[in-house]
This record gives C-alpha cells, structure tokens and sequence, in this order.
C-alpha cells in the first residue's frame, strides 16, 4: 500500500463505509480490491463532507492502483550462472531445424557469402557483385572487412534443455573467418547465436534461466578445444572483467534426424547480463552507459566504427569522441601531464594498462594491435570508457596454419609498406580480414614494433609513466596468474572435462583432423606457458 494510503488509514480509524462505484473501469481486479479496502476503511466519528470525502476517494483509488501495477509487475528474472554456466560438467543442448530451415540457411549463405554449403574455405568474391568502396588510407589504421553482405538472417527454432522444450528461438550462424572457413569445408559443427525473446511478442519473456542471448564457438582453429574457455578463465582471475564461459555438448537436427555437432564453448552476451553481474550497472537502479562493439583503431572517429549495442534511439557518441580527442591530442608531446589527465577523464586507463598486459603476455593476435575487433567498450558511469575483451579462440599463441610470410589484405587493401611474395597468389574471392601486419603475429611485449596506426598502443610505448605501469602489470600477472603450475592445473582440468566427449566427435562434425591432435596441443599449450615467462623474464631485465 502507498505511503498516502496508510496515512488517510491513520487519520481515519474508527468508522466504516460501504461504497458502490457503478463505473465500467472499475470491474478490473484493482478496482475491487478498491473497493474491498473502502468497505473497511474506518473514518472518523465526526462527519465530512462530500467534497472532502470525494477527494479522499481518488486519492486512494490512485495509490491503490500504482500499488497493484508495481505489486503484480513480474519479478527479474536473475541469472542462474550455476545451469547455464556450470564450471565441472558439460551442458548438453538440442537444436531443431526442419529441413525447410536449414535449406533456407543455405540459400541466406549463398546470397549474402556466394557459397554454397562445402564449396571452398572463403566465399567467392566474384559471385556477390562488389560494393563500391574508396581505397582505404592506411594512416587511419587497417579497415575492418566483411566476407559477406550483412549477418546471416535469424530462422526460428526449438531448443531442448534440461527437460524443457523452448518454442520460438531464434537461431542464426555467426562469425568472420571462423564461419566462412567452416561453411566452405562442408563442415557441421558451425559457430552459432541463440536469442530466446527474438521472436517472442514481448521480447524479454521467454529466457534460458535469465539469459536472453547466448553465443555459441566450436573452436574452428583450436585443436585444443580450450582456449575459449580458459582465456576468459585467466583474464577474470587476473582482474579483468571478461564474459563467462562453459562446455556444450551441442546436438542439431538439420531436418534429417538428430547429429552430435561436438563440444562447443558457451560464451555469454555482453551487452545481455554481463555488464550487470560484472559491474553491478545495467538495471532500473543503475543505468549502464553506452555499450559499443568497434571496429577502430581510433586514429579519427566515425560513427560507424561503433555498433552500439544499447542505449541506440539516443544518437550520441559524445564519449568515445571524447576519448579519440584526448588520446590524440597534440598535448601528448608538449604537456604530458595534461595529456594523461585529460585521457583519464575519458577511458579507464589504468584497467586497459592491466588489460595489455595479460593480453600481450598470453600472446593473442586476433585482438586490437593486429586486428581492430574483438574488443568491447563500456562507459561505465563510475569507471568511464572500460576495456572489455571478446573472442579468445586465437589466443594462447595459436599457430595459424599460413604461409611462413602470412596472409596480408589482398591488393588495394594492404599499406605501402606491405610486401607480398610474387609467389603468393590468394585463390579467387580470397578475402582474409584486414590486419596491421600478417596474420598469426601477435604485438610484442615491448609495443616497440607498435605503428602509429595503432594510436592507443603507440602512445603507451611512448610515455614513460603508463610503459612503466604496464610493464609492472606484466610482471604481476606473470608471477601470480601466468605461472607453469597454475596454467598447467587449468589446462589439465578443462581438457579432462571434456575429453571423453570431445574423443565422440565425428567427421562432418568436428574441426578435429586426428583424434591425438586434441592430447597433443594441451602439450603445446603447457609448453607455450613456459617459453612465455622466459620471454617476459628477457623482457624485464
């Protein structure tokens, strides 16, 4: 009951009144409980009169149905981390496609990709007609490139979970290189999303336990099948907020029967719980601020390099324009100082100073300094511009199976300085993702070999107080996180999890090319520990 409810209930105690309403509106349930309430509202001995009386009335009517509305609004549903994100079992989930939905999926492929389902490892250029795009100026950095025409389309689909049946899913392929290298292989086991409220009337209804969105890898490159898992693992340990992960054993009727698609790793949504159960912002108590997924270097602003994932009626990207202004600002090299203090009112330095650190030191490419993705931004009302890291599949130095020189953007997307051996001849409609350097090489741990268009990370190297910070952070998470035991004990136990389901894994259905290839990159991964603190100790000296 509101506050003026209880306190016409106190001025009033001893009388009561019998009340008939003859009105339309109030046969709802609100209006009698209203109604309920006015048979044993006590009043005063003394008379009052009408106007008074009336007055009393609405007011109470105008509580009472406030309080209704708030008392019969559904509860939030939390997050249950515990089901959905279980860290010593595997989850098993089952997907059901009718064949009408999975040959839809395959002619959205081939429109918007030109391949069909196994026909080559990248799409076609030649089949898609080319939007026409001005050649790219390498001084604001490598531009971001799709292998397609826009993100596949959603199809609707039932999910089977812990008993339960989820009508009305939306299920949709997703990914860059990772989705088009599987498509074109003709393999099964495909990188995916689920949104549980897509086709829902009222889009936050249906939930898996409190997530909406979920994404789901199937570590196209990764023999290991971990590395997803365990990077957000160690960057959580090392105090980085990172998204929570787990295994899946995925099940998928392609409208044949039910197959076995292998382990998977669960990734959650960012912009769905993350920044809520991270951060503690993100509810009707705690506004989160923009969330962005960019696709920039930050050389110069534009709009477009930042997907925002919420807050998108409101057009303002104050913020990040903000930020790009401050990091380049010519007071860098005549006020330092200045320099620093204007930047750190915009972006959470010292985090994103730690964030470079683990990310360097574990050996990551696929990341900003090699790649302008993967990557998230968070205007934290209390901690500004912070640094969220996304997609961990290329990191714990993977070796990439490229030429020795590497794959560089095809021509007219490379930098006057790039090299290409004539040898090289990319096949027809190559069209690898655009890159600082060659694909697989990572950012040192010194940021010397850091160009300027990699403004963020040049600047750091440049500045003597956030290089001396940074390097203090190596040296931290290198003894207390990166350590050969405690890498060794995290490898071992996500390898035993899963290792019985990943040895049932299947061709069409797993990336898998010999079964031992799985025990032996846990050796590799063990091994790059080692050789990785040996670089760091040089580093430091």
């Amino acid at each position: 009951m509101c506050i003026q409810t209880t306190e016409l209930c106190r001025k009033f105690p001893l009388a009561t009144l019998h009340l008939h309403i003859q009105t339309p509106f109030l046969h709802t349930a609100i209006f009698k409980q209203a109604s309920h309430l006015f048979v044993h509202l006590k009043l005063k001995k003394q008379l009052i009169n009408m106007k008074n009386f009336l007055k009393i009335s609405i007011r109470l009517v105008i509580c009472l149905i406030s309080s209704d509305l708030l008392a019969n609004k559904p509860p939030k549903t939390q997050p249950n981390y515990g089901i959905v994100f279980p860290q010593n079992k595997i989850n098993t989930l089952d997907i059901s496609l009718t064949k009408t939905q999975w040959d839809s999926i395959k002619v959205d492929m081939k429109t918007k990709f030109g391949n069909d389902f196994g026909e080559g490892g990248f799409p076609n250029r030649g089949k898609i007609p080319p939007t026409p795009t001005p050649t790219p100026n390498f001084e604001d950095g490598p531009p971001m490139m799709s292998f397609g025409k826009g993100e596949p389309n959603y199809v609707q689909t039932s999910v089977k979970f812990k008993g339960k049946t989820y009508p009305k899913v939306a299920f949709r392929l997703k990914g860059n290189s990772s989705l088009m290298m599987t498509w074109g292989k003709g393999v099964y086991k495909l990188p995916f999303r689920l949104d549980f409220g897509q086709f829902e009337t009222n889009k936050k209804k249906q939930k898996l336990y409190g997530f909406q969105e979920l994404a789901f890898s199937p570590a196209m490159s990764d023999k290991s099948l971990i590395r997803e898992k365990v990077t957000a693992d160690i960057f959580r340990e090392a105090g980085i907020p990172a998204a929570q992960t787990a295994f899946y054993k995925i099940y998928i009727d392609f409208g044949e029967g039910k197959k076995y698609c292998g382990v998977y790793t669960l990734t959650e949504v960012i912009d769905d719980t993350m920044i809520e159960t991270q951060f503690g912002e993100n509810s009707e108590a705690s506004p989160a601020g923009n969330i962005y997924k960019p696709e920039s270097n930050f050389t110069k602003f534009k709009k477009e390099q930042f997907e925002k994932k919420n807050n998108k009626k409101k057009a303002d990207w104050a913020d990040i324009e903000a930020f790009i202004k401050a990091l380049n600002s010519s007071e860098r090299t005549t006020n330092a100082a200045r320099w620093r203090a204007d930047l750190e009112k915009t972006f959470n330095m010292e985090h994103f100073l730690k964030y470079l650190a683990v990310n360097n030191t574990i050996v990551n490419w696929d990341s900003y300094g090699g790649m302008a993705h993967n990557f998230y931004l968070y205007n934290s009302p209390t901690q500004k511009l912070t640094w969220i890291p996304w997609d961990h599949d290329q990191a714990l130095g993977l070796k990439m199976d490229i030429p020795p020189f590497g794959m560089r953007p095809p021509n007219g997307l490379q930098s006057k300085d790039s090299k290409i051996p004539e040898s090289f001849k990319p096949s027809e409609g190559f069209g690898p993702p655009p890159m600082g350097g060659p694909m697989g090489r990572s950012v040192s741990l010194s940021l010397k070999d850091v160009g300027k268009s990699w403004p963020l990370l040049r600047y750091i190297a440049d500045d003597e107080v956030y290089f001396t910070k940074y390097k203090n952070y190596v040296k931290e998470f290198t003894e207390n996180v990166f350590t050969p035991e405690k890498m060794s004990a995290l490898f071992d136990k996500n390898h035993q999890l899963i290792a019985s389901a990943v040895a049932k894994e299947q061709k069409p259905f797993t990336h898998l090319t010999k079964p031992e290839d799985f025990d032996n990159e846990l050796n590799m991964l063990k091994a790059h520990v080692v050789k990785r603190n040996a670089e760091v100790k040089d580093f430091l000296k």
